[in-house]
């Protein structure tokens, strides 16, 4: 099913609540509106958080943990953009979180509705094929902590009953059938938007979100962002093959946090730009097809809910070129992570251990751990593995 492109802005003084969920151009969307913030209440339209991703607020709106080793998501965060949001008066507003969709009950849901606004709240759900989504999840939980291999998270999620195993979230996000009716239950299918992404049209988002809120065309502009790019198939290994030694030896989360996710990880992705040579994650046929008959179904209920679909429902069951796992082994032998490459990720690790401020020191000038000389880390690291060997 297809339909028409939007004709009317939502009425003026719409809150209007992204909920995602995750890998279906939500970071795009937020970099876009972020980087607007400062033009868009010329044309009536407000975006009151105070950074790009209001991530803690949403966690803790829906009563989640925070990624491994993160900041512990309090009332506090989601106190702050509520202020926000009231803030802004009559005017319309909107909020984007893919973490909005992690939401687990519908009193959940209603408090989130009611505390932003009750029936001034429009939601709004993007979406994208499931078969595409699957890898980039897949390598994102790696990048939380996960240990379990592409080929076995693939058999659980879609082969093992009741397929909520390693990770539970999975289906909560994206059984998009299911997240489109929690939301219409709450605040009825006249104020649900459905967005299928279309891959090939690569600017059509931002105007759908352009439409949504009355902005002129043209006004919400991509925002490059290396850091959300996805990891290939051997910087996937390289890190998922840490995390088994890295829970094995039972380090704290908080270290994972900083060192390896937003310090070897962050800085090998804004570094280092996968080239034609690198593995991709692909899919094996099975699962790509078994995907698509999953979307297939979903777009089928998503469209007797009576929600505005905007966008084709027929792209959520493409399958896309799959290739079976034994083709990429033949083709590429086992994938091998580039020389530079582990060696920027390391350097990310060593520049964030870096970053604490040794005790007794001068305060150091603002700036990014990754600015930081190779001489410069050595002298800070050398200094403290001497401090900790004296205390021993």
């Amino acid at each position: 099913m297809e339909t028409d492109c939007i004709e009317e802005a939502l009425p003026v003084g719409t809150r209007l609540l992204h909920i995602g969920p995750h890998k279906t151009g939500t970071t795009a969307i937020q970099g876009a509106l972020f980087a607007a913030k400062d033009t868009m209440p010329a044309h009536g339209v407000d975006f009151p958080a105070h950074s790009r991703h209001p991530m803690e607020a949403a966690l803790a709106a829906c009563a989640r943990p925070a990624m491994m080793g993160d900041t512990v998501p309090t009332d506090k965060h989601w106190t702050r953009l509520l202020d926000a949001v009231r803030a802004t008066g009559g005017r319309t507003s909107v909020i984007s979180s893919e973490f909005f969709a992690d939401a687990q009950d519908d009193e959940t849901l209603a408090k989130i509705v009611e505390q932003l606004g009750g029936e001034r709240v429009h939601v709004v759900i993007t979406l994208r094929p499931l078969a595409r989504i699957m890898p980039s999840q897949w390598q994102q939980y790696v990048q939380n902590g996960l240990r379990m291999g592409y080929g076995d998270w693939l058999e659980h999620m879609l082969r093992k009953a009741p397929y909520e195993q390693p990770n539970p979230s999975f289906w909560r996000r994206h059984r998009h059938d299911r997240l489109v009716e929690r939301w219409a239950r709450v605040v009825g299918p006249e104020r649900v938007t459905v967005v299928v992404v279309d891959d090939g049209d690569r600017d059509g988002l931002l105007h759908t979100f352009e439409a949504l809120l009355g902005l002129p065309a043209g006004l919400l502009r991509p925002v490059p962002d290396a850091a959300n790019r996805s990891l290939t198939l051997a910087e996937t290994e390289m890190l998922r093959n840490l995390n088994v030694e890295f829970r094995g030896n039972g380090l704290p989360d908080e270290l994972y946090s900083k060192l390896v996710r937003n310090g070897a990880v962050m800085h090998m992705k804004n570094v280092c730009s996968p080239t034609p040579q690198d593995v991709k994650i692909t899919t094996p046929r099975w699962a790509a097809e078994a995907a698509g008959a999953i979307g297939a179904e979903m777009a089928g209920t998503i469209a007797a809910t009576g929600v505005r679909v905007v966008g084709d429902t027929a792209l959520l069951s493409a399958v896309p070129e799959a290739v079976e796992p034994e083709a990429v082994e033949k083709a590429s032998g086992v994938p091998r992570i580039a020389p530079e490459v582990a060696a920027q990720a390391l350097y990310g690790a060593l520049a964030a251990a870096a970053s604490v401020p040794v005790r007794h020191s001068a305060p150091a000038k603002a700036r990014t751990v990754h600015q930081t000389s190779s001489k410069e880390l050595v002298r800070v690291l050398g200094h403290r593995c001497l401090k900790r060997l004296r205390r021993r």
